[in-house]
């Protein structure tokens, strides 16, 4: 990592209510010298200057730091282009619970001060890897910071998958699907699941089932290292989506893969960030009813 940022992609939300939160951003950059790349959407909003626009798959190789303004998801879907290529990330919260993303609004100005003074800690989150393998053949390949599900399609009746770990067979599954979700992914679909809470610094996955018709199938933290393999077995119209951002169909006899990324996803909090006191606010802990 550099000990001083130069270039920095910006990206957000076009909509109306993120332009301002956008342009506090650019003018606190712009005024420590750091030059500013964004993706067309971003751009758009902002109206920036057309040498200061370029593709976002295009942006990693440009910078050495990206800047999220929005919610998890935002973050959550620029990691998954920034962070194959180790370019951190620091997120700025216009979204609900903000998980992710630590700067706050009003605290814009501040907030980037510090992460330029070099004043952060740094955590790397496991990025998984997900593949569809059809035929024996690589069909789609992608990566997930939360979780990859593979899930009953519309057609609303169970499906039947087989469930492999580092070669070796755990189950067959009967029931909605199931989450493979990372430390990051765990506080997500797979805690509403009932999956547990995986604290980051854990080279830990979840495997949550979702519905099972067994009700001894319960969910299992394997290590990070493992290879785990999900094969179709019964079902019409089954999905795999990587984050609820990519989805593909899923065929009988499809083998979806899942490994932890060759590098990790890397966050930048700011210097009072505190894992437990984050979520003791954002899950309402010890919260009483007056």
């Amino acid at each position: 990592m550099p000990a001083t940022f130069k270039t920095a992609a910006v990206v957000g939300k076009s909509d109306a209510a993120t332009v301002p939160a956008l342009d506090l951003l650019s003018a606190t950059l712009r005024r420590r010298g750091v030059k500013i790349l964004m993706d067309p959407r971003t751009s758009a909003a902002v109206k920036a200057k057309p040498d200061e626009t370029h593709p976002l798959e295009d942006l990693p190789g440009k910078v050495d730091i990206a800047i999220v303004v929005g919610g998890d998801g935002s973050l959550i879907s620029c990691a998954r282009t920034m962070a194959p290529h180790g370019v951190p990330l620091v997120g700025v919260n216009l979204g609900r619970l903000g998980f992710l993303t630590d700067i706050q609004a009003d605290r814009i100005g501040p907030g980037i001060d510090s992460i330029l003074d070099g004043e952060y800690s740094s955590e790397n989150r496991t990025l998984l890897e997900g593949t569809v393998m059809r035929g024996g053949k690589k069909f789609f390949s992608t990566f997930a910071m939360n979780d990859i599900v593979v899930s009953r399609g519309s057609a609303g009746s169970m499906i039947e998958f087989s469930v492999n770990v580092d070669g070796e067979f755990i189950y067959t599954l009967r029931g909605d699907g199931l989450i493979v979700a990372t430390p990051t992914g765990s506080t997500a679909y797979a805690l509403s699941a009932g999956g547990p809470i995986l604290h980051p610094a854990l080279s830990a996955l979840a495997l949550v089932p979702i519905s099972p018709h067994t009700l001894s199938n319960r969910p299992v933290a394997i290590r990070s290292e493992s290879r785990i393999e999900i094969m179709m077995i019964r079902g019409d119209e089954a999905r795999v989506n990587f984050d609820v951002q990519s989805h593909k169909t899923l065929e009988l006899g499809d083998i979806v893969c899942v490994l932890a990324a060759p590098k990790p996803a890397i966050l930048l909090h700011p210097p009072n960030y505190r894992y437990f006191s984050m979520l003791r606010n954002k899950l309402h802990w010890n919260e009483r009813n007056t």
